[in-house]
């Protein structure tokens, strides 16, 4: 479909018209990959230099592939100087690693004249993220955060704040309990630092909590129904979206 046969029997020493339509292939097609990024992608940053290098890496991989052609040796030497290079970009989405090695694996199958695997892949692929982009899967609604409660040590109120989180909370984690104030006093000192007064501290749990709110759930009731809470000392509750490092 898409092969030439000129540059196809020919990949050791690719002619100028068979590079020439590598490079515009793995162009036509990085910025296909590009264009579904764009209408995909839900959040507002769009890093510029992110979408510059999607369609760069792709010609970069499609002109590596064809200095090496079909020579093991240069595709030794091709590894030795790669090898040389320490590539430190962080990507802290695994969905904007996959649209890379998209772009890079696209650029490849040029690289080597698989034109209609080139373009079957790369059109797969677009129409996938495109599915999967209007499907339950890229519900993005859901907040995230974490729920820190300090309450008397004998208030016995962890029943009360467990039936709260099950009616607000789609999953909630007990993550750590600490117990501050014991055996401590406070104290009270005078300009010069002279203690006036001493005074027992009361004896307090922090419960730390990672909560999931449900779909229809309001951060501002789900604290309002824990301020109710009696003998409760500190809320403090925090939302965001939750990130996903590599």
């Amino acid at each position: 479909m898409f092969e030439f046969l000129l540059t196809h029997n020919n990949t050791d020493n690719p002619t100028a018209l068979g590079i020439l339509i590598t490079v515009l292939c793995s162009f036509f097609l990085s910025s296909i990959i590009v264009f579904t990024y764009e209408l995909t992608t839900k959040g507002i940053h769009r890093p510029v230099h992110f979408l510059q290098s999607m369609v760069l890496i792709s010609i970069v991989a499609a002109t590596v592939m064809q200095a090496i052609g079909d020579s093991l040796a240069r595709g030794l030497g091709m590894l030795g100087a790669l090898a040389i290079i320490r590539f430190r970009t962080v990507l802290d989405d695994p969905r904007n690693m996959s649209f890379m090695f998209a772009s890079l694996a696209t650029g490849i199958a040029c690289g080597v004249f698989g034109f209609t695997i080139a373009f079957i892949g790369t059109f797969g692929f677009c129409i996938a993220a495109i599915i999967l982009r209007f499907s339950p899967l890229a519900n993005t609604d859901e907040l995230t955060g974490t729920l820190k409660i300090d309450i008397p040590i004998e208030s016995g109120l962890e029943e009360r704040i467990t039936k709260i989180l099950k009616g607000y909370c789609d999953k909630f984690v007990l993550n750590q309990i600490r117990f501050l104030n014991l055996r401590k006093t406070g104290k009270i000192k005078d300009v010069a630092g002279n203690i006036i007064e001493e005074t027992e501290l009361e004896n307090l749990k922090e419960l730390n909590y990672s909560v999931r709110l449900k779909r229809g759930k309001t951060m501002s009731d789900f604290a309002n129904d824990l301020e109710k809470l009696p003998d409760l000392r500190d809320l403090r509750l925090k939302f965001g979206k939750e990130s996903v490092k590599l």
